[in-house]
């Protein structure tokens, strides 16, 4: 009797005890592996250099330098990307006619420095792109500063509504291996600006593609969220910037 008394509160505390079962993204099906403890990333299938910076919030020219990484910046899997920093080049070496003969010239002082004039600030939303709104639908969801999750702008809409390039650039990364945004296409803009679309149902374009700005390139979707949805995103040097400070006012 004891025994049966004791079972139902044995199995409270095991209920208790249990810990929730990590939730995983099924839309991610790159093969990459981070270390972070060690600031390196580990190219997986699918993986671009833009889209190793995107994940981790870094400048792809930056990546390029640390990882002596030249243009087109093709990686290969299993390569190891270092996330640390830009690497440090070697002094030149003097030239030839410099170094076998010396100079005898007494040098002349040297005039002061000039103060450089200062540089008026430039808004975010100063130069050459004009950005156009890549959705139809209304506002959902606003960009926060430093957020983890709000680093751009949600825009409702039905599954298969059209979705437009904001500007014209080049397709630098299409997949799915980004956790969180589903079907993911990134285009670059330029080397300072880029742009990302998630959670599409259809993506029209290739990766290497050129795009004009209102070009359709993907389908709303649903992939790797709750609903249909548009998740959309700018960044200047690796930075997220707040959209509605770029887009047209509607």
């Amino acid at each position: 009797m004891r025994l049966l008394l004791l079972m139902p509160l044995l199995w409270l505390v095991a209920c208790g005890n249990s810990s929730h079962v990590p939730v995983l993204d099924r839309y991610n099906s790159g093969s990459s592996g981070v270390g972070a403890s060690r600031g390196v990333h580990v190219v997986g299938r699918g993986d671009t250099l833009y889209s190793i910076a995107w994940r981790h919030g870094k400048d792809f020219r930056q990546l390029a330098a640390a990882n002596n990484i030249k243009p087109p910046y093709t990686i290969y899997p299993g390569q190891q990307i270092r996330l640390d920093g830009a690497v440090a080049r070697p002094p030149a070496p003097p030239s030839r006619s410099s170094a076998s003969k010396p100079s005898t010239r007494t040098p002349s002082a040297a005039p002061p420095a000039r103060s450089p004039a200062p540089r008026p600030s430039v808004p975010a939303s100063a130069g050459v792109i004009a950005w156009q709104w890549p959705a139809d639908g209304s506002l959902l969801n606003r960009f926060v500063a430093g957020s983890v999750s709000a680093k751009g702008i949600v825009i409702a809409g039905g599954k298969g509504d059209p979705v437009r390039a904001a500007a014209a650039g080049v397709v630098v990364y299409r997949g799915s291996g980004l956790t969180g945004y589903g079907n993911l296409l990134i285009i670059k803009h330029d080397n300072r600006w880029l742009s990302a679309y998630a959670h599409n149902d259809t993506m029209l374009v290739a990766e290497g593609a050129k795009v004009g700005a209102g070009q359709r390139i993907a389908s709303m979707g649903d992939s790797g969220t709750f609903r249909t949805q548009l998740h959309f995103e700018i960044r200047r040097d690796g930075n997220p910037v707040d959209p509605l400070t770029l887009l047209p006012k509607r």
